[in-house]
């Protein structure tokens, strides 16, 4: 249904859809690669497509075309069923991970369920069920997902959440061996937080966390929802830091817009999860599938995971360029094409001058603007949009400084 006002558009919204949401009042009507369209036929170049969800950018010819194929053969198999595409894809994820089985569903808060029951099933026994997080992380908006997640705003007006949960300061190995106790059963972290602020796991940390969790019969758990599908320069972060977890979670990226989950469990562990332990009406359709193994071919074929270091870093030079000249930027941290610029100030206003001339990003934690462009950036756009943002936070560091101004007049 094209051609609808804009403002009817957003008039159904509020009449008629459960405002859970934060929105912007812009309405989108078609995508391609690193832009998109509003329904005024404006351009904006999207470098946080979709919550990064379409990280080979929108509408990639090989998913598009994939999704196509399929819809015309077969949309929906119950899982009391094969279909050889989910054979194929578990594959080619297994593939590129570690010895593995796979679980599908449709979200990485799904992916995380799973993850949860398998690590306290495999310690049932035992009567471990206790599971330790990370502070500012974030694991899906589910009963047992906010109940992991580090930030307790998600968790406000929705207790009792599900017991079993505590969270440690990121980043910090003595508060989670302090943590750790007899209950335990498993260990669950992002490489690199993203709604947290973009904050990357130090290697040691890291290296410091599967020793522990080896040595104690933890179940490591490496939430990659958002760093998964080759947005750090490698196809899963974990592979920057030499070591392997044991149950890994993906999502976003991995339909290529198409909506599909995966827990990632370490061969040995995985058969843990038997015949109805755990199930999902619709994951791992043959249509999710068809997208996703399009989205490893266009990893391969067009080179991506090469291409996102050489973007990243161009990335990461202009914004650090950015932060040497202006007063407002604090630090510039992340990898690959995952990159979190914090603020002195709030972000909001930044976020919305950005909007205005045409740049679509993120803020998070109120003064973190994240900035993920799909795999297939190009430098020169890379360069419009550090000029957007540029200009976006100069108007935003004069603002302050006439406010500074007439405090001190």
């Amino acid at each position: 249904m094209s051609g609808m006002d804009p403002r009817k558009t957003i008039r159904l919204y509020y009449d008629h859809v459960v405002p859970s949401y934060a929105k912007t009042p812009l309405v989108l009507e078609r995508g391609k690669g690193t832009r998109v369209w509003d329904a005024a036929g404006r351009e904006y170049l999207d470098f946080f497509p979709g919550w990064a969800v379409s990280g080979i950018g929108h509408c990639h010819r090989r998913v598009s075309e994939a999704i196509k194929r399929q819809a015309e053969r077969l949309i929906h198999v119950s899982n009391n069923y094969y279909h050889e595409l989910q054979g194929v894809l578990a594959q080619e994820i297994v593939r590129h991970a570690f010895p593995s089985k796979v679980f599908f569903c449709n979200s990485g808060a799904e992916a995380n369920e799973a993850a949860f029951k398998l690590a306290r099933k495999l310690a049932h026994a035992e009567g471990r069920f206790e599971i330790i997080s990370m502070e500012r992380s974030f694991h899906g908006r589910t009963y047992a997902g906010i109940s992991a997640t580090g930030q307790p705003r998600f968790r406000e007006g929705f207790e009792p959440t599900v017991p079993g949960f505590l969270s440690v300061p990121f980043n910090d190995l003595k508060a989670l061996e302090r943590a750790v106790g007899p209950k335990t059963c498993a260990v669950i972290l992002e490489p690199i937080q993203g709604e947290g602020g973009v904050r990357v796991a130090d290697p040691a940390y890291l290296t410091a966390v599967r020793r522990l969790c080896s040595d104690r019969r933890i179940t490591l758990i490496f939430d990659e929802v958002q760093t998964g599908m080759g947005r750090t320069g490698k196809m899963f972060a974990f592979k920057h830091f030499g070591i392997e977890p044991d149950v890994m979670t993906l999502a976003k990226s991995l339909g290529g817009g198409f909506p599909i989950g995966a827990m990632v469990a370490r061969k040995d562990i995985a058969d843990t999860l038997q015949p109805g332990t755990h199930a999902t009406t619709f994951g791992g359709s043959p249509l999710a599938c068809a997208a996703a193994l399009a989205v490893f071919e266009a990893i391969e074929k067009e080179k991506l995971l090469g291409q996102t270091v050489i973007a990243g870093a161009h990335l990461f030079k202009r914004l650090n360029e950015l932060k040497r000249r202006s007063a407002i930027i604090r630090e510039v941290r992340g990898m690959g094409l995952m990159a979190g610029v914090e603020l002195t100030v709030d972000g909001k206003a930044v976020y919305e001058a950005c909007l205005e001339k045409g740049l679509l990003i993120n803020c998070t934690q109120g003064n973190v603007l994240r900035v993920m462009p799909p795999l297939v950036v190009r430098d020169k756009e890379i360069d419009r949009a550090i000029s957007i943002l540029e200009e976006a936070i100069a108007s935003e560091e004069s603002k302050h400084r006439k406010k500074e101004g007439s405090l001190v007049s």
